[in-house]
């Protein structure tokens, strides 16, 4: 059996402090249900020290995202009010081992979504949706991890950023998407990529959260997870992001 509040000691220093460490399957097995139980400890440690939960990510929903990572499993993770980016901030390089960004769609629920639901309950809970980043950081060497030590790690969800909320009254389904560094296209894709429609990812966010006996709680966003592949972050550089029909959002890496 794992040593779940060992590991979830470590990885916690290690995101605290910006530094990399061995995969923790190497030397500790983790069970999937156990490595979710890590997370859980993990992020308990961050709300003991005041920081709040805020909401919840979806991984690996995009085919490009699984490929990349070589994994095919959908995983989820925490959310924290201190991982927030501010629209148009500044993201501190320093704080982060091996930082990537992938380009999301974001969910702000007005009420509790449990389970089951379906597509069209769940659109009805979302009070506004908007275009969104998320900051990935793995706190492991080499970006390399099994799928237990990728969920421990909550997820490598280390930062998001949101723009402007917009009515959710649009179809979500084939939205074109464009991540830029400096003005300059890095990816390309679609919100089809987010599980075919990004309303499903809410669905299975519903259905996980459940499944941890947690829900989605009124006030929370949802990110949808990543429409294309990851792209690493260097200091200094301005990311955009645009969505069709719901806008852009931005953030620029600090120099140092």
């Amino acid at each position: 059996m794992a040593n779940v509040v060992k590991i979830a000691e470590t990885l916690d220093n290690a995101a605290r402090h910006a530094e990399a460490i061995e995969q923790i399957s190497n030397y500790d097995k983790m069970t999937l249900p156990e490595a979710y139980e890590v997370q859980r400890t993990l992020i308990r440690r961050r709300l003991d020290r005041g920081e709040k939960r805020v909401g919840m990510k979806m991984g690996f929903t995009s085919r490009a995202k699984m490929v990349q990572m070589g994994l095919s499993d959908l995983v989820w993770g925490r959310l924290t009010d201190q991982m927030v980016i501010e629209d148009g901030g500044v993201l501190a390089f320093k704080n982060y081992v091996h930082p990537r960004v992938e380009p999301e769609v974001a969910f702000l629920l007005k009420r509790p979504l449990g389970w089951p639901v379906t597509g069209a309950e769940a659109l009805a809970a979302v009070e506004a949706v908007a275009p969104a980043m998320e900051i990935i950081d793995s706190r492991y060497k080499n970006f390399k991890f099994s799928l237990e030590d990728v969920v421990a790690d909550n997820s490598s969800s280390s930062g998001f950023v949101v723009g402007p909320w917009q009515k959710a009254d649009g179809d979500l389904t084939n939205l074109g998407m464009v991540l830029e560094f400096d003005g300059r296209p890095v990816q390309i894709g679609s919100s089809a990529a987010i599980l075919g429609n990004p309303i499903r990812s809410l669905v299975a966010a519903a259905r996980l959260t459940h499944e941890a006996e947690e829900g989605l709680q009124a006030g929370w966003i949802v990110m949808a997870g990543g429409a294309t592949a990851a792209e690493a972050l260097k200091p200094g550089v301005h990311v955009r992001h645009i969505v069709e029909t719901l806008g852009f959002v931005s953030f620029t890496v600090s120099a140092g």
